[in-house]
């Protein structure tokens, strides 16, 4: 027999939710919005409380349903507080430059290249270069931890022995966990 299935999420205080087509979460710290949309699971507002409810659930609303639930939770959390992750610059062969102009994160002379690599900045995510560090900050945790992946894509190397060439950008810490 399928049971219905009802899960809730408490809102702290000063955090608001709109519902719609897109899910829209503010807070002291910023905004996120996010379309989370299933035929089977209704997302409502009840009490200060966001509620998930799915009837004679199968394996599959209730994937949906956690799902749901862990991308709620990640956009409360980051509207307090926000993500923050840090990529560390490694340079043993060549002294690289990393600077961001605009929206935009450029690293010169990596391994002696005469091109600069860049990688636009997506909107929403904060990018500042404190020394050998590069700090990304964000109130979506999709938005720093792509932002953070792409920087550490952007220096990858093909062709070489990576036991030897180490030179790069490499995340050392996602979202309070160190690596």
């Amino acid at each position: 027999m399928k049971n219905d299935l009802r899960e809730e999420i408490e809102l702290p205080q000063g955090v608001t939710v709109t519902i719609g087509d897109l899910i829209k979460v503010t807070g002291p710290k910023g905004e996120v919005e996010k379309k989370l949309s299933h035929p089977r699971v209704d997302i409502s507002l009840q009490d200060n409380k966001i509620v998930l409810e799915s009837k004679k659930v199968t394996k599959r609303e209730i994937k949906n349903l956690n799902t749901f639930r862990a991308h709620l939770r990640n956009m409360v959390q980051g509207v307090q507080e926000k993500f923050i992750y840090t990529v560390k610059i490694c340079s043993g062969h060549f002294p690289m430059n990393v600077s961001v102009s605009k929206n935009e994160l450029i690293i010169k002379n990596f391994l002696g290249e005469s091109h600069p690599r860049k990688l636009p900045i997506k909107p929403g995510a904060e990018v500042k270069i404190e020394g050998t560090e590069v700090i990304i900050s964000s109130c979506s945790k999709e938005t720093a931890g792509q932002t953070a992946a792409g920087i550490e894509q952007l220096c990858r190397i093909t062709n070489r022995d990576n036991r030897i060439f180490q030179d790069g950008c490499y995340i050392i810490n996602k979202a309070g966990k160190e690596i």
